[in-house]
Parts: structure tokens; C-alpha cells; sequence
């Protein structure tokens, strides 16, 4: 056999096995891209939230409803209720607190002994360049208008008002949309049997002109909803509605529509909910995904549950909005039973602090959720 001949059978052979491993290469890139869209198709990517714990609230309890937000690079919780020493069907009563607590960093302990102007749970809080905007809010006796700006100077914590809502307001939803916050729905005093209708926007870049009354969500008045931001718009996630009884007590009607407001279109009413999730972590953490995440909540199926003390928590799971899509996805599960919990981004993760663990029970744990695609 010539050398011409040796060298054109190599040079054959090792075409063929090039072609091969082309052909594998293809094969599994296309299986690959098979894999990410029947993910992307079907649920969120799950497998990227990474929860972990930062050191809990310095008290016993914990609280439900606490403003929590970021100033001057320090997480702050404030506020909030909870029964201190018996629980409701015991005869306890609900306490709400004045007391904010400052975290410096995600690794250092939490500093005390700071006030809010007066006790207060169940308003909104949102971050600003300018410190936390604390809005509305109550305690046992009546609902408050006001509003007020937080801030942390590395030493001590300074109040300072701003324009008050229209009306006074608790149990609402809010987010801040770009620089303007919006605040949907609520009740206007601790009795009330129905919700407020309303919708309020203020400017952060024109706060002197206060507050504007908007068109409010077509949906039912509702309260305890979970508020959300992406793309330049408002979203209005479950609630309850509270209707009177003939002995007049609020009845509460679980809610699972959705809603989603553009300032330069208005309102329009998206893909129902799987189930309820009322007073789920709001406003909704927005995940590197593109999903608005509704985290645990109270989906109404236990309202009734004896005995008191044997009650299971919330549902744990979690429902995945795809703002693309409009439609919901399984975002698995977390590791919380969380209901009338405030979330706030610090350090590029979501928190979640403190919040009910389940009826009439709180609790101190302060988690983290970070949705970023592990390294």
C-alpha cells in the first residue's frame, strides 16, 4: 500500500469522527435548548431562589406587619403587632409597638433601644433614595394618614413628615413604580365591615404636590392584597373582601383575581390566580427570571381549623407570575408559613422580616430570598 494511500484513509477517518462528535455537539445542544424552554414554558426556574436566615429580631414574639426597609445601607424594622402573652382564643390582647431595630450588615446584630413617633402596624413601607417612606398604618383605637420619612445616619434614626394620605388607611398594598409610590385599597378604621376603593399616587419627585386620587382597581375593594413592580407598572395581586354581617361583623371573601396598572393605560385585568393568597410577602420580590413571586399567604382553606394550637401555618408554596406571559407558573416550594409580612430589597436579596408564622402566633425569623441563577 503507497504512502499517498495510508495518508488519504487517516485523513478519511478522522473526517468521520469530526463529523461525529459535530453531530453529538448538535445533538445535545439541542436537547439543551429542548430542556430551558420546557422550564421557561412550564414553571419557574425554582432551582435559583437560594433562601438562607439573617440573625432574628431581639424579641420573643416577632412581629406582624412591621415597616422594614433600607437607609443608609442598614435594613430597618419597625413597628408591627402581636400577643405578647395569651393568644386570641385565650382571651389575649394584641399589642402594637413603637420599637425599630437596625441591621447593619447581613452578618451583624441588631441594634435597639430607636422609636417610631407613636405605635404602629399594618401601613406600608417603601425604600427611597431618601431613607423608608412610612405610609398610614393603626393601632387598636384608630387608622393613621400619616406619612413620614425614616432615615438611618449610622448612629440614630430620624422621622420627618410628608404630605398625608387623602384618608386615613391600613391593611392596604403598595410598591414604588420608577419615582412614584402607589397605594391600593384598605380599610379606614379598626371596626370597619367594608374596604376602601381607592388608589393614590404619590411623586417621589414632586412630593410637595401630595398625594392624587387615581382610578381605583375595577375589580372589588379589597384589603390585605399583595402589591408588585416590574416593567413600569402597578400589580394587584388576591386580597379579601369584607362584607357585613346581619350582626355586623366583616365577613371576608377570598379574592384570586389579578390586576396590573400602566400610568399611560390604565387598568387591565390579568390571568386568575390559582388560588388565594391573602396577606402573602408584598410587595411580590421580582425575580431575576422575570417572575413576580406571591411567597406563602393565607389561601382561606383553614379559617375554621381546631383546635387553634394544632393549625398547620399557611401554605408554603410558592405562585410564579410570568409578566410576559401573563400566565402563573409553580414556583415551588419555600421554607416559610408567612401571612401580613413586609419584603424590602437590601444587598441584592430580598427580605422578609418577621410577619405571622400562623393565627395568632408571630415569629422573630428574618430570611432572605436571593433569585439570581446560582454561580
Amino acid at each position: 500500500m503507497t504512502r499517498g494511500l495510508l495518508r488519504f484513509i487517516k485523513l478519511t477517518m478522522r473526517a468521520r469522527q469530526w463529523a461525529r462528535i459535530a453531530t453529538e455537539v448538535i445533538v445535545l445542544a439541542a436537547l439543551a435548548t429542548s430542556n430551558i424552554s420546557t422550564a421557561s414554558g412550564g414553571e419557574a426556574s425554582n432551582a435559583s431562589y437560594q433562601w438562607r436566615q439573617l440573625p432574628p429580631l431581639p424579641d420573643r414574639e416577632g412581629f406582624a406587619s412591621p415597616f422594614a426597609g433600607e437607609s443608609g445601607g442598614a435594613l430597618i424594622v419597625a413597628g408591627g403587632a402581636n400577643f405578647p402573652d395569651k393568644r386570641p382564643w385565650d382571651g389575649g390582647v394584641k399589642e402594637w409597638y413603637d420599637s425599630i431595630f437596625v441591621l447593619e450588615s447581613p452578618q451583624g446584630l441588631w441594634k435597639t433601644g430607636f422609636r417610631l413617633p407613636r405605635p404602629t402596624a399594618y401601613g406600608i413601607s417603601v425604600t427611597t433614595p431618601d431613607g423608608v417612606l412610612c405610609i398610614g398604618g393603626g393601632d387598636s383605637h384608630r387608622h393613621f394618614k400619616d406619612v413620614f420619612l425614616m432615615r438611618w445616619d449610622g448612629k440614630s434614626i430620624t422621622t420627618s413628615p410628608l404630605s398625608n394620605l387623602p384618608r386615613p388607611c391600613a391593611f392596604m398594598s403598595g410598591a414604588i413604580v420608577d419615582r412614584t409610590v402607589f397605594i391600593s385599597g384598605g380599610i379606614e378604621t379598626p371596626d370597619a365591615t367594608t374596604c376602601l376603593k381607592t388608589f393614590w399616587a404619590l411623586d417621589l419627585a414632586k412630593v410637595s404636590q401630595g398625594w392624587r386620587e387615581l382610578e381605583p382597581c375595577p375589580g372589588p375593594e379589597r384589603m390585605l392584597a399583595v402589591a408588585g413592580s416590574a416593567e413600569g407598572s402597578f400589580f394587584l395581586f388576591s386580597g379579601t373582601k369584607l362584607t357585613p354581617s346581619p350582626e355586623g361583623k366583616p365577613v371576608r371573601e377570598y379574592l384570586r383575581d389579578a390586576w396590573r396598572y400602566t400610568p399611560t393605560t390604565g387598568w387591565k385585568r390579568l390571568a386568575d390566580m390559582p388560588h388565594s393568597a391573602v396577606a402573602a410577602a408584598s410587595p411580590a420580590p421580582l425575580a431575576s427570571d422575570g417572575h413576580l413571586l406571591i411567597i406563602s399567604g393565607d389561601d382561606g382553606t383553614k379559617t375554621t381549623f381546631l383546635p387553634h394550637t394544632e393549625h398547620p401555618g399557611f401554605p408554603r408554596g410558592i405562585l410564579a407570575y410570568e409578566v410576559h406571559a401573563d400566565r402563573w407558573d409553580d414556583g415551588g416550594e419555600s421554607p416559610l408559613s408567612r401571612a401580613t409580612v413586609p419584603t424590602t430589597l437590601w444587598h441584592g436579596q430580598w427580605v422578609i422580616a418577621n410577619g405571622e408564622a400562623r393565627p395568632g402566633y408571630r415569629t422573630p425569623q428574618v430570611w432572605t430570598l436571593r433569585t439570581d441563577p446560582p454561580p
